[in-house]
């Protein structure tokens, strides 16, 4: 009980942000528990009250970072607005989370470590990417039953518009073959990925 009366959200959003140096700077087989703790201000006693371990501690912080872009991602639709203007919205911000410090730092942990420890795959596509197709589709179907797209598997246009806005830039910057792109170059990935899902989905009729 004791323990639990001194844990606090600001001491746990203060270990979170140290992690997330931390792996940063070591990914995640080279961030140890005491290296959390220092950047984080903590003691190794602290951190072990409030993360058993680093793999809880590593999906603390993916769940974190994939909530507060998801949040940006979809707390402010308005869906009165027309299909095109929704997923235009929607879209740029995906691109903006996809090509963020933070995400591509979470990628390539999760690439690079994988194999060690699938654990971090799954941890990783059940904070972000699965929850974030899950929203997707069900913002598909309502577009769907309201006349403005025909989609028969909205589960999987989902999917296919997340790819659609991984075109040209996402890989690159993954792999560090670039460095940025200009803003008018992801405005541009965002319109032609939008306009190719919306022809693809156009009711017939163009209704």
């Amino acid at each position: 009980m004791a323990d639990q009366e001194i844990r606090s959200p600001e001491k746990e959003r203060q270990i979170l942000d140290g992690a997330a140096t931390a792996f940063a700077q070591g990914g995640y087989e080279g961030a140890s528990m005491s290296h959390i703790a220092a950047m984080a201000g903590v003691s190794k006693g602290t951190l072990y009250n409030y993360f058993a371990g680093k793999k809880d501690l590593f999906a603390a912080f993916v769940h974190r970072e994939c909530t507060q872009r998801l949040m940006l991602m979809f707390e402010e639709v308005d869906e009165s607005a027309s299909a095109e203007a929704t997923l235009l919205w929607i879209g740029r911000r995906i691109v903006d989370m996809l090509v963020s410090e933070s995400g591509l730092l979470i990628y390539r942990m999760v690439v690079a470590e994988t194999r060690k420890f699938p654990e971090l795959a799954e941890a990783f596509y059940d904070a972000g990417p699965r929850r974030a197709l899950h929203r997707m589709a069900e913002l598909i179907d309502r577009q769907t039953a309201s006349g403005q797209l025909a989609v028969p598997d909205a589960a999987f246009a989902a999917e296919q518009l997340f790819a659609l806005m991984q075109a040209r830039v996402v890989v690159k910057l993954r792999m560090g073959l670039a460095a940025e792109f200009p803003e008018d170059e992801l405005d541009r990935v965002v319109r032609e990925g939008v306009g190719l899902f919306l022809r693809g989905y156009a009711p017939i009729g163009g209704g």
